[in-house]
């Protein structure tokens, strides 16, 4: 009976859907074309390289190398072993899903149990700095000092969840009783040397499948980008939306947040991008509400960043509920940091004019924009360029086969 009425709550969904976007056609097609330029101009571009190098590394003995040096670390901060810090590292430099698709990776190649998988997807899926400087920061508020704040509050925040879920399964994990060693440089050479030996690949066939691997990977997450673009806005032209935001209403004044938030929190909840330009669009006072809830909304990932976790641990035994409860709690502790945290990072660093600022800080900041736009301009040729590389190498398995 239960199995009866999924099936039937699952297919009145996907009709309801349906009729929705034969209903609305043109904005359908507008935020599918919205979902599309950001993936084709900034997300593809911007995570290949990361997704290849990591597939490279992997197979190359790399990670196993620094899994040696960093298990004294990585143990007793969050209970994972030292490859962990690969997953970590990586995440935080080129942003979600990266994350998961390392620790899927790792798990594969079973060197992390169930339970230490989880614990390490639920903290490495970070937004990445060039989202939080160049695109929120100046992008949408057009203010390079509030990219500090943030930044500072999502990564210490990430890493704060992440030492947190370090008990999270463990009567159930009994890797965590590993007795904590020296790191040693020879043992990690060795340890490295022999994973590269266990992989028989000759080298083209190595770079072939991590360029198919991390294509795969993208696609997928351009389908997601555009399917939740398309559906948070069907879902704001039938009312949805606006209906749960006033449901909110209570609890903002409840937490002294302005009511007009409700509304971009909402549909940050369902894709950052869109919920942190409403945010910016608004003129709130005190500036620090829209702070709390953008930094909230970065730690949440979003359930557009969600569904492309969820799929990429389908293929594992890796469960989904760890690392949405691990979700929120990020998004509490991040709002948390940046009330604590605004003085000192934003409201200090305003009292200065821009003439009293060193040289290097500006440059820094604008970097960041200045990739973003690179990005814009070249992203699709890469995106091409990529595509079309994957196809002739898909060409070539098949007739070596």
């Amino acid at each position: 009976m239960k199995q009866v009425v999924k099936t039937c709550l699952l297919a009145g969904i996907a009709v309801f859907f349906a009729i929705t976007l034969i209903k609305f056609p043109n904005d359908a097609l507008e935020a599918s074309i919205r979902g599309l330029d950001m993936w084709w101009e900034i997300v593809f571009p911007s995570l290949l390289p990361f997704f290849i190098i990591a597939e490279l590394l992997l197979s190359f003995g790399v990670v196993k190398f620094l899994g040696v040096l960093f298990e004294p670390i990585m143990r007793p901060l969050f209970n994972v072993p030292g490859v962990g810090s690969f997953a970590w590292i990586m995440g935080m430099s080129s942003g979600y899903p990266t994350g998961a698709k390392i620790s899927v990776r790792l798990r594969e190649e079973n060197q992390l149990t169930r339970v230490e998988a989880e614990r390490l997807v639920a903290f490495t899926n970070s937004s990445s700095p060039l989202f939080i400087f160049g695109a929120i920061s100046v992008g949408f508020f057009h203010d390079a000092k509030l990219g500090l704040l943030l930044a500072v509050c999502h990564y210490l925040g990430n890493a704060l969840t992440g030492i947190i879920m370090r008990f999270y399964g463990r009567a159930e994990d009994k890797s965590s009783k590993k007795e904590q060693r020296i790191p040693s440089i020879k043992k990690a050479f060795q340890e490295m040397h022999d994973t590269r030996l266990l992989d028989v690949r000759p080298f083209g066939e190595i770079m072939g499948d991590a360029v198919l691997n991390s294509m795969k990977t993208l696609v997928m997450v351009g389908g997601f980008i555009i399917l939740f673009s398309v559906v948070n806005k069907m879902l704001f032209l039938i009312g949805f939306t606006p209906i749960v935001a006033f449901l909110f209403h209570g609890v903002f004044q409840l937490l002294a947040l302005p009511v007009e938030l409700t509304l971009p929190f909402i549909s940050g909840l369902f894709e950052i991008t869109l919920g942190a330009n409403l945010i910016s669009k608004e003129s709130i006072d005190p500036f620090l509400s829209s702070m709390i809830i953008i930094s909230f909304i970065l730690g949440f990932n979003g359930f557009s960043i969600q569904a492309q976790v969820a799929s990429i641990i389908a293929k594992t035994d890796i469960r989904f509920y760890p690392y949405f409860f691990a979700r929120l709690l990020h998004g509490i502790i991040a709002s948390v940091l940046t009330i604590l945290l605004y003085r000192p990072l934003y409201l200090d660093r305003q009292v200065f004019e821009v003439e009293d600022i060193p040289v290097f800080n500006l440059l820094t900041e604008n970097d960041w924009l200045y990739t973003l736009q690179l990005l814009e301009r070249l992203g699709p040729v890469i995106t091409i360029g990529s595509i079309g590389v994957a196809f002739l190498l898909l060409y070539k398995k098949r007739n070596a086969s």
